[in-house]
């Protein structure tokens, strides 16, 4: 059984925008912590298209899996009604932005139609057997003119195809000892067990979209931040990885890179 945890009481109040905000408030920690490169440029990017297409005035946003950290631009979260769902119990605890933090299933979790401005599912998908089933869910909580936000990994990318075929106990691995995350695999922190359906792939996931009234307004396969964070953190192995990767990107038909392990979609929902 579900359960909703009134965190209402623990969120911070409102910023004064009369006053000029610190540097570091003008985007959220998730931004500010990738690394210079594609991500970040392509977040950025994101950001400025949410704030031009959302409507004006308060909004409704539903965070599927969102946990206890936030990719949005600071100026939508100031004025929306946050909901998150997500199944890790930890993570909601941890969750400090939403009014309505849910303890729930975002494949099974149902909203009445229409209720959303904005869903954002970020580094999620790839977690859930069946993808198909939370995005029927999404778009029939959207709004017609609303907006859906995917990030995810591309799993025809080097790292998304090592992600896919390497057991959890190197992911974990991975993100102590070459990301340097003292805490990874604990309850509550990533990474977590991936299962890739087959929706997760971007054209597949867009063409699901638009059979179902969306419209694709915005897709970036960019290059995973895991790349800037190895090149800095451990430059002798990402120079062998990159070595490898322009060697399959030489020898691989058409213009790919399989650097590029990660991709940003925003769909707007066309009709009811």
């Amino acid at each position: 059984m579900t359960k909703s945890l009134a965190l209402a009481s623990r969120r911070a109040p409102l910023a004064d925008l009369t006053m000029p905000a610190p540097a570091a408030a003008v985007h959220p920690e998730s931004l500010l912590a990738l690394p210079p490169g594609e991500a970040k440029q392509s977040l950025l990017t994101v950001h400025s298209i949410l704030e031009a297409r959302l409507p004006a005035g308060p909004l409704s946003i539903y965070e599927a899996g969102g946990g206890s950290t936030s990719y949005l631009p600071l100026k939508v979260l100031r004025r929306a009604h946050v909901t998150v769902v997500d199944i890790d119990e930890d993570q909601i605890r941890n969750n400090t932005y939403a009014q309505e933090p849910i303890l729930g299933d975002i494949q099974t979790y149902r909203f009445p139609p229409g209720r959303f401005d904005l869903i954002i599912c970020y580094n999620v998908i790839e977690h859930i057997p069946d993808v198909e089933a939370a995005l029927r869910g999404f778009c029939d909580a959207l709004k017609t003119d609303g907006l859906l936000l995917i990030g995810a990994p591309n799993p025809k990318s080097l790292s998304g195809i090592v992600t896919k075929y390497s057991p959890h106990w190197f992911h974990v691995f991975f993100y102590r000892y070459v990301r340097g995350e003292k805490k990874a695999g604990l309850p509550g922190e990533a990474p977590f067990p991936t299962h890739f359906h087959p929706l997760v792939t971007p054209a597949k996931l867009e063409a699901f979209a638009v059979k179902h009234g969306l419209q694709v307004i915005y897709r970036k396969k960019y290059e995973s931040p895991r790349y800037p964070e190895m090149r800095r953190r451990k430059p002798v192995l990402a120079a062998c990885i990159d070595a490898a990767a322009k060697l399959m990107n030489a020898l691989l038909p058409g213009k790919i890179d399989v650097r590029h392990g990660d991709y940003h979609v925003i769909l707007r929902k066309l009709r009811s």
